[in-house]
């Protein structure tokens, strides 16, 4: 039974990672569009999301040394 929920947990991440990646590819698409510079995507809520969860493990392994 913990192998289920652990396989529960590792596909529920997997989805979210696809939405939000989704997301992001959505809006630098539109960026694209309406020719905006290329870090602008990086500005929008799924950008912020993203750098949020690409920062914040490191800036906690930093802080942990």
């Amino acid at each position: 039974m913990p192998a289920l929920v652990d396989v529960l947990k590792l596909l529920a991440i997997c989805a979210a990672a696809a939405i939000l990646g989704n997301w992001f590819l959505a809006e630098v698409r539109k960026s694209k569009r309406m020719k905006r510079p290329w870090h602008a995507a990086y500005l929008s809520p799924p950008g912020l999301l993203m750098l949020a969860a690409l920062t914040l493990p490191l800036i906690y392994w930093l802080a942990r040394r």
